[in-house]
């Protein structure tokens, strides 16, 4: 008799157990398996005992805060993480983005949102088995999703497989979060071509809104592990007014190849 694949796991923390209740209540009717932390131990202690596809962490727990439990989340292994915060902490959000936050919503939030962001950056990563839902649907599927095929790429020493969800440098493998993986993928599939945050925000991120510091914040962290000189970057190009440029050097960079996806990388909805 063949046995039906677990449910993506998620671990829901926050120390109000109004919300957690409320979120709790969303994801499991989602099809979604779900455990409950009310504090960072508890949190470290759940994913222990039973390791989470995705954790959706409150940024302001008692105690130990949601910056500390999810820097030692990722000293275990990787693992997705939404974050929780409240809407006047921007320089916690990005910090929280910085030490390997896979994306966040402010409160207060729409749990409906929050389901959506979950099943986004599931889906991203190909996290654990199949994420729940209807097919094709949400944010970040489709043609408007512009990662590209399932390909190897190899471009400026960078190598990508996105089946595997690998890349490396100079035969070095990087150490990259979903969302810093899916960025470079996206641009190393577009070379020469300038984006906007906000292009890059709904083809990368699959949202057609959001703190546009996200975006800076992952083109950042990307810098310090593909760039020589993050603070005189050579791939990840700042386009002043409009925004980010991959550049490969002559010697790696397919011209023609570049030129036939120009168009191809922006799509009719293009705001540059």
């Amino acid at each position: 008799m063949q046995q039906n694949p677990s449910p993506t796991r998620v671990l829901v923390v926050d120390d109000d157990p109004t919300v957690a209740e409320v979120v709790a209540g969303y994801l499991g009717r989602a099809g979604f398996a779900v455990d409950r932390a009310a504090d960072g131990p508890g949190a470290l202690a759940r994913a222990a005992a039973r390791r989470p596809d995705l954790v959706v962490l409150d940024l302001m727990l008692p105690g130990m805060d949601g910056l500390e439990v999810c820097r030692a989340l990722r000293d275990k292994g990787p693992v997705p993480v939404i974050m929780l915060t409240a809407r006047g902490d921007e320089e916690d959000r990005i910090l929280g983005l910085e030490i390997g936050a896979d994306d966040y919503v402010t409160k207060p939030f729409s749990p409906r949102e929050l389901v959506l962001r979950v099943e986004s950056v599931l889906r991203r990563g190909r996290t654990g088995p199949r994420v729940p839902g209807p097919s094709g649907s949400g944010p970040g599927s489709g043609p408007g999703s512009g990662l590209g095929s399932d390909e190897v790429t190899h471009r400026a020493g960078i190598t990508l497989d996105p089946l595997a969800r690998r890349a490396a440098r100079e035969g070095r493998e990087l150490a990259l979060t979903v969302r810093e993986f899916d960025l470079l993928a996206f641009l190393l599939r577009h070379p020469g071509v300038a984006f906007t945050r906000e292009e890059l925000m709904r083809e990368v991120w699959g949202w057609d809104f959001g703190d546009l510091s996200t975006v800076t914040v992952h083109v950042r962290r990307l810098r310090g592990k593909v760039e020589d000189d993050p603070a005189a970057p050579r791939l990840i190009q700042t386009v002043w007014g409009i925004g980010y440029r991959f550049d490969a050097p002559p010697e790696t960079d397919d011209k023609a190849h570049g030129e036939e996806r120009r168009d191809e990388g922006r799509g009719s909805g293009s705001d540059a």
